[in-house]
């Protein structure tokens, strides 16, 4: 701010009561007052000046002004003032700055080399961690609770808000050959998927060669050994409300995703109990992070023996309905409360693979003989006829009969209108 005609006198005392002034130059009548930070001090030999600096004086809160000392005279006889002091100002200001900029450095050089956590990733909710966490969590990983085709599973535990919760850690084991960006955008799409028919993935780990994920752990063990484990058969409402949870978990999978995810092997012993016996779809994950995320795919078979669909021999395209066909034949095992295959050794009658004995069961109208005579399920026929029906389509040899797994709830709820099934025999495949 500039005050033009102004004395000595006048040019001070504009300053001191200007609360924002820190030095005054008066130079040809004009008072120049000056704010932090200062700057652009220099010596004017055409144009002599007076340079004002605020300071405290003593104790007092009350600022005062001092002219600097003159140390030199020029040729002509001009005054140079000295402006040390606003160039020292200029290199502390110039030093906090390169302070602040050495900070914000540090600070993200930091941030990179820090293991990922929760935070690194706020769209998802999954947690990485090292593989020496989970070997840890593990005890390395002694206590086996199952294996498959994609890994084995261990039991763990870990510490989340100082406590101590139980953990599923399955080792992969065949995972395709995808790159880290891959792997890690499959995961955050996998973190998202919330349903309560689903095993929720807690994390992961990427660690060098080994790929890991962590699930939520369930205490009542798997649906096959609910329904084959025990001396008693589980009551036919129960039974009828797993089989109607577990279409629900695939209906998710297929159409309430952001991706369609094919699971690949709908079985038995993928699907566990939570404490109050709700069915949960494990290891949706695995297919996802295998590449099955188009409408329809060629790939090698995936699957467990009597739950595949016959598209995966036929080099056909792959599409979700080979989750409808696993499940029908996970449906029928529901209802019989007996394994798809018998031993055909120690097994008469025709009644070793259970989607054809069923089927004939129907056909002759011998429901009773399907449940084996069960009170319950014999009082609820309609609903009991209504479950074999929908079996009976889903294990359609050629897909395109097959409904969809939106349809397949639908009529399990009694919504829509169940027409009775064609025969599920092999079909001719023109080319």
């Amino acid at each position: 701010m500039k005050i033009s005609s102004s004395t000595r006198e006048t040019c001070k005392d504009s300053c001191l009561n200007d609360c924002l002034c820190v030095a005054a130059v008066l130079r040809g009548g004009t008072c120049s007052k000056k704010r932090f930070p200062l700057s652009n001090g220099r010596v004017d030999n055409t144009n002599p000046s007076i340079a004002f600096i605020k300071i405290h004086k003593g104790n007092s809160t009350f600022p005062t002004l001092f002219v600097p000392k003159v140390i030199k005279k020029n040729q002509n006889g001009l005054i140079h003032v000295i402006l040390g002091i606003l160039s020292g100002s200029v290199c502390v200001n110039f030093m906090l700055l390169g302070a602040i900029c050495m900070g914000i450095l540090l600070a993200r050089k930091k941030k990179s080399e820090r293991s990922p956590s929760p935070q690194d990733d706020p769209a998802s909710n999954l947690r990485c961690y090292s593989y020496k966490e989970l070997e840890e969590a593990t005890d390395d990983f002694k206590d086996e609770l199952g294996h498959g085709s994609f890994g084995i599973v261990y039991k763990g535990h870990l510490i989340q808000t100082n406590a101590s919760i139980a953990v599923a850690v399955k080792k992969l084991s065949s995972i395709l050959k995808d790159g880290e960006r891959e792997f890690k955008a499959e995961l955050k799409s996998i973190g998202q998927i919330h349903h309560k028919n689903l095993v929720r993935l807690l994390g992961y780990c990427n660690d060098g060669p080994n790929r890991l994920l962590v699930y939520e752990y369930l205490s009542n063990n798997t649906l096959a050994s609910f329904l084959f484990g025990g001396i008693i058969r589980p009551c036919w409402n129960q039974r009828s409300e797993l089989a109607l949870g577990i279409a629900k978990g695939l209906l998710y999978l297929h159409e309430e995703c952001n991706t369609q995810i094919i699971h690949c092997d709908i079985k038995p012993q993928n699907i566990l109990l939570d404490e109050y016996n709700n069915a949960k779809i494990s290891d949706f994950g695995l297919a996802k992070l295998l590449m099955i995320n188009q409408s329809h795919t060629h790939t090698a078979i995936r699957g467990t023996k009597g739950y595949v669909a016959p598209e995966w021999f036929r080099n056909m395209a792959i599409t979700s309905k080979v989750d409808v066909y696993s499940f029908g034949v996970v449906l029928l095992e529901i209802i019989c409360c007996r394994r798809n295959v018998l031993d055909m050794e120690t097994t008469v009658d025709g009644k070793e693979i259970l989607t054809d004995w069923a089927y004939d069961c129907f056909r002759e109208g011998s429901l009773d003989v399907l449940v084996d005579y069960e009170v319950e399920a014999l009082e609820d026929k309609k609903k009991l006829e209504t479950y074999v029906m929908v079996s009976m389509w889903c294990v359609q040899e050629n897909p395109s009969l097959r409904p969809n797994m939106r349809k397949v709830a639908q009529m399990l709820e009694g919504v829509v209108e169940v027409h009775v099934p064609p025969c599920p025999t092999p079909y001719s495949i023109t080319t």
